[in-house]
């Protein structure tokens, strides 16, 4: 695994369909979903989760990812609470359309990187809302905020989000937490695995592998339930110590997610919750 980076590693041609795919599934989602109404994320409107994955004027999220990325990802890693506050207080009432426009920019903008911009920027550090990662890695990532916000926006009267989706949000998850580990300088691995397979990361000094379970039953630390209620515990939505006394999740030689417990400071971790726990 010398020098490897994930999923990243398999090259934009391989990861592009992915990623759009998963920014269609959630689009299609929106379309079906109140945004006026209380979502899944306690506290928040459907509005409010939207407005925060949007792309724009003063939030051109893919630009400042690209433009981090040719300096080496040295510029400061951003505060999410205050973006966050920001981007919601500048277009808290903000029309259904104009919130609409705004995610389909950010799916664009993502196409369009992958369509014009040099190959030699997918691996390239980058300063985002996930930690100082590659560029291609925060892509994938991104499928993990918009799996958790399609299951969030159920609530608000959207369809359940399709199993591509979910799989998609699982891949960024290990992902992301695999590309946080190598930079902490941590080493270990999880798997997160559902009755449709799902996904495990090994993390090691010199980089990380991410893996499609398929029908494998991985040994080690693993992580298991269906791929909503997963990524539900990951991203704090869900009790977890009650999914647990339900046997809704399971977890296999949980000592292993201690390795990673540091992570669960961070306040971009996908996994904090689940590292919390341990």
């Amino acid at each position: 695994m010398e020098g490897s980076h994930g999923l990243a590693d398999a090259g934009r041609e391989a990861v592009r369909p992915r990623v759009l795919a998963a920014w269609d599934a959630f689009l299609a989602a929106v379309e079906g979903a109140d945004l006026t109404r209380p979502s899944g994320s306690p506290g928040r409107r459907g509005h409010d989760l939207c407005v925060q994955l949007g792309l724009w004027t003063e939030h051109a999220t893919v630009h400042d990812l690209v433009t981090s990325a040719r300096g080496g990802g040295q510029d400061s890693l951003p505060d999410v609470r205050t973006v966050r506050d920001e981007v919601l207080a500048a277009h808290r009432s903000g029309s259904r359309a104009e919130v609409l426009a705004a995610l389909r920019r950010h799916r664009d903008a993502v196409a369009i990187y992958f369509s014009n911009f040099d190959e030699s920027l997918d691996l390239a550090p980058t300063a985002s809302s996930f930690g100082r990662i590659p560029l291609l890695s925060v892509f994938i990532g991104e499928a993990y905020l918009l799996a958790v916000t399609a299951l969030d926006l159920v609530a608000c009267g959207a369809p359940p989000p399709p199993d591509s989706l979910l799989d998609a949000g699982l891949a960024g998850l290990a992902e992301v937490t695999g590309a946080l580990a190598v930079d902490a300088g941590l080493t270990g691995g999880v798997a997160f695995r559902t009755p449709e397979g799902g996904w495990t990361f090994t993390a090691q000094e010199s980089g990380w592998a991410v893996s499609e379970l398929g029908s494998r039953r991985p040994g080690g630390t693993v992580v298991e339930g269906t791929a909503a209620d997963v990524l539900g515990a990951a991203a704090g939505r869900l009790d977890t110590r009650a999914l647990l006394s339900r046997r809704r999740l399971r977890v296999q030689q949980s000592a292993g997610l201690l390795r990673f417990a540091p992570l669960a400071d961070l306040p971009w971790t996908p996994g904090a919750a689940l590292f919390r726990l341990a």
